[in-house]
């Protein structure tokens, strides 16, 4: 019995694994993330979801100024079947300047089924914040700095002088700002490039 039971949880977990691979490949994700990006290409994609985000949140030029720095990672890969996975690359801005490059990773277990490709921007508003998260070799949403989600409509404006937050992030799918979304747990990692 205990032998049956290991062979099903085997062949499950493979089967997890399958779906979640094609679902990657099915929404693009994987010739993306088979071959790493270059510098350009994360550097070009970066550019088009900061001027996206301009366009689409009056007062984001003027919250993007004050910044002491911004962490874009654009076309972030989110897929899952019960069990899923995202991941995606950016590069962080300091005076509007590519200073470093990074990955984002998560895992998550729950009810999701599907994909999607969204756009992850964090705005470091503090510089102690920036600096921690700088000399950290791994650094992970909820557990070295918390990050508060602004959920604001495309279109809306919201008021940047009442941000007290050390570090804000905005979520963007293909139509504005998406809700309900978290990076708890979310691990970003400095990448060579």
């Amino acid at each position: 019995m205990y032998t049956k039971r290991k062979i099903f949880d085997a062949s499950l977990s493979r089967f997890i694994l399958v779906f979640l691979v094609m679902a990657l490949g099915f929404c693009g994700a994987f010739p993306d993330s088979a071959i790493a990006a270059t510098a350009k290409e994360i550097d070009a994609s970066v550019d088009a979801a900061l001027d996206r985000f301009k366009q689409e949140v009056k007062g984001a030029q003027e919250f993007l100024n004050a910044s002491k720095g911004v962490l874009v990672f654009a076309g972030v890969i989110k897929a899952g079947i019960g069990i899923g996975g995202e991941y995606g690359e950016g590069s962080l801005r300091i005076d509007g300047k590519t200073v470093e490059y990074y990955n984002i990773a998560s895992a998550s277990v729950g009810f999701q089924l599907g994909a999607q490709k969204k756009d992850v921007i964090l705005v470091f508003m503090e510089s102690g914040a920036l600096r921690k998260f700088r000399s950290s070799s791994g650094w992970k949403a909820g557990v070295d700095g918390s990050v508060a989600l602004l959920t604001v409509g495309a279109g809306l404006e919201f008021d940047t002088t009442k941000i007290k937050e050390p570090i804000v992030g905005f979520i963007f799918g293909q139509k504005g700002l998406m809700y309900n979304l978290t990076l708890e747990g979310s691990k970003i990692s400095k990448l060579q490039k």
